[in-house]
């Protein structure tokens, strides 16, 4: 897929606490109706879906509908539907977009224009790499794994590629929603590395439960 691929309006799927970056693969289990309309009508189209977490603070302002500005599409990969009527499927984070107008229409799901322009460069294979400091960094994730009782293969995580570590990481770790979207909306892997190295550093300083912990560098 390229750039010019992309099209001008998607499906919008509201997740909170749940973030796709481009690379990275989401697994989601589809069953309320609308939902499973938007599958299908994307299975015979472009395969598209935006994930796009609720503006919380709007919300509690009376905004019931309102979304964060920055979301992320993502492309059907692998699909399988279930007898009870629902869709287990694997999206594939392909590109970063912010949110224009909504689109009127009588479909149950909400579409929206989106700007992929601010984010042009997630699509481009390898214009984005990344060498981190491993003897720091593998650690510092390390505690905060112990920290939150997550079991992983480290020598698999050691392994990685630095682009993989910087992808999947923030995608499955118990980072809150505000977290989650500082990751998404950082706009080069360094930004990213640095925004989790953050995350992770203020986690363990503030957990009270492990006195012995001292301060980490940033």
């Amino acid at each position: 897929m390229t750039y010019d691929d992309l099209p001008a309006i998607i499906p919008i799927f509201p997740l909170s606490e749940v973030l796709l970056l481009p690379g990275g693969v989401l697994p989601l289990n589809i069953f309320e109706e609308k939902y499973v309309r938007m599958i299908e009508d994307v299975l015979g189209t472009h395969r598209m879906i935006g994930i796009v977490q609720p503006d919380e603070k709007a919300r509690d302002q009376g905004s019931k509908d309102a979304l964060l500005k920055t979301g992320c599409v993502g492309r059907i990969s692998q699909f399988s539907e279930t007898e009870d009527n629902r869709y287990l499927i694997m999206l594939k984070g392909v590109i970063r977009f912010e949110i224009g107008e909504e689109v009127s229409n009588i479909l149950p799901y909400r579409q929206a224009e989106v700007n992929w322009k601010p984010y042009q460069d997630d699509i481009v294979e390898d214009c984005d790499t990344i060498e981190i400091d491993r003897d720091y960094f593998l650690p510092l994730l390390f505690r905060y794994l112990d920290m939150h009782d997550i079991e992983c293969d480290r020598e698999i995580i050691k392994q990685s590629p630095c682009e993989v570590l910087l992808t999947t990481l923030p995608m499955i770790c118990p980072f809150d929603a505000k977290e989650k979207q500082a990751l998404l909306e950082a706009k080069t892997l360094d930004n990213r590395y640095e925004t989790l190295t953050t995350i992770i550093s203020l986690a363990l300083n503030s957990y009270s439960d492990v006195a012995s912990i001292t301060p980490l560098r940033h």
